[in-house]
C-alpha cells in the first residue's frame, strides 16, 4: 500500500483534501527556491497522517514532553505523524524533520521543513495568507517562513494558547523582535 492511501485511511475526506493542496503546495515552493520538490511532496502527504487521532492515540504514539503538549494534545500530531512515516518505511531525516516541525517550526537551515511549513499555513483552502504563500513561490522562501511563524504566534496567543517551546525557539532563530508575552 502506497502512503497516500495509507494517509487517506487514516483522516477525514476534508482533512484529506487537505493534506493534497499542502503537498502539492510544498512541492511547488520547493521547486521555486532550489530544493527537493518529490522530498517536499512527501512530507505533505504524510504531515497531517495522525491529525484525525484521538488524544490518547496522540499520547501514547508521542509521549508529551512538556505542560503545553500535555495540555493540548493536537501538538502531538506532527511527533505522531513523524513516528507513523517511520513505521511505514521513510528513512529521509529532512522528511522526517520536516513532518515533526510542521506543527512547531523548523530550523531555518531546513529547507524542505520551511516549504511545508509555508504550504501548510497557506494553501489555497484555508483562504488566509496569500501573500505568505506568493514570497515563497517567488522564491523567497525564508521571508515567507519568518511571516508564516510570526503569523502562527499572533493566532495563538490572539485565542489565549501559549505557543509551543518549540515554536518559540522557531520565532526566537528567525531574529524577530523579543518573543511576545501573551
Amino acid at each position: 500500500m502506497d502512503f497516500l492511501e495509507r494517509v487517506r485511511q487514516r483522516v477525514k475526506p476534508e482533512r484529506f483534501a487537505h493534506i493534497l493542496r499542502v503537498a502539492e503546495l510544498a512541492a511547488a515552493i520547493a521547486r521555486a527556491n532550489g530544493l527537493d520538490p518529490d522530498k517536499a511532496y512527501l512530507a505533505g502527504i504524510l504531515h497531517d497522517a495522525a491529525r484525525d487521532l484521538s488524544p490518547e492515540e496522540l499520547v501514547l504514539l508521542a509521549p508529551p514532553e512538556n505542560e503545553v503538549e500535555r495540555r493540548h494534545p493536537l501538538a502531538l500530531h506532527g511527533r505522531a505523524a513523524r513516528r507513523m512515516a517511520q513505521e511505514w518505511g521513510v528513512q529521509d531525516e529532512e522528511v522526517l524533520e520536516a513532518i515533526e516541525g510542521h506543527v512547531y517550526g523548523v530550523d531555518p537551515a531546513q529547507g524542505i521543513g520551511m516549504a511545508l511549513y509555508v504550504a501548510d499555513v497557506s494553501e489555497p483552502g484555508r483562504g488566509v495568507n496569500h501573500e505568505i504563500r506568493q514570497r515563497a513561490l517567488e522564491g523567497r522562501l525564508l521571508e515567507a517562513y519568518q511571516e508564516a511563524v510570526a503569523c502562527k504566534v499572533n493566532y495563538l496567543q490572539s485565542r489565549g494558547i501559549e505557543p509551543h517551546p518549540r515554536t518559540q525557539a522557531a520565532y526566537a532563530a528567525l531574529q524577530g523582535p523579543p518573543f511576545p508575552k501573551a
